[in-house]
């Protein structure tokens, strides 16, 4: 019976300083990030524009993939797909990597590989999140995207998108399922 051993979030993170690759830290455990699909990518990239064009003039950041999450209820770190942040950015600087603290808005594409993990477990790391206003499930097989929104009571209220013209509501920004699918090749819902 072999014993795994189980890194510090201080090793974790002057290992992903150095890493060619993007990998997670999941309580001392690491894992891999494995690439994404080109409709994956082209999901991603149709979103960060689409944020992007009708925040240009707030007080608001889109980041894309590449900037860590601190998910420390759940003692995670985790590169979300599409983050916003509105105000001002709370960022944690250590060992060379930059970890944010305070996502208004979470965006997870969905693949066969992180379905359930996002859609459960990584869910429920997002919802402690005292800032997080809104996650977003976007499915990469077909158009259909969960909008879960905080009420002010605290509660999540999940709204579905799933054929034209429905839109879903990013901070007061409506998107159309028709602009967030834009080349991904699916043929359009009627």
């Amino acid at each position: 019976m072999s014993t795994l051993v189980k890194i510090s979030v201080a090793q974790y993170l002057e290992q992903e300083a150095q890493a060619e690759q993007k990998s997670e830290y999941h309580s001392g455990d690491i894992i891999a990030m494995a690439g994404a699909s080109e409709k994956h990518n082209t999901l991603v990239s149709n979103l960060v524009f689409l944020i992007n064009r009708c925040i240009w003039d707030r007080d608001c950041k889109v980041y894309a993939n590449d900037l860590l999450l601190k998910l420390e209820s759940c003692d995670k770190y985790v590169y979300p797909d599409v983050m916003l942040v509105c105000g001002e950015p709370q960022l944690e600087h250590r060992h060379g990597v930059d970890t944010l603290l305070n996502p208004t808005v979470v965006i997870e594409v969905l693949s066969k590989s992180t379905q359930n993990y996002d859609m459960n477990e990584k869910m429920q790391c997002y919802f402690e999140l005292i800032s997080l206003q809104q996650y977003i499930l976007v499915d990469s097989k077909q158009q259909y995207v969960q909008n879960y929104q905080k009420t002010d009571a605290g509660d999540w209220l999940m709204k579905i998108a799933k054929a034209e013209p429905d839109k879903i509501k990013i901070q007061d920004c409506e998107i159309s399922l028709a602009d967030i699918y834009r080349k991904v090749g699916f043929e359009t819902k009627a």
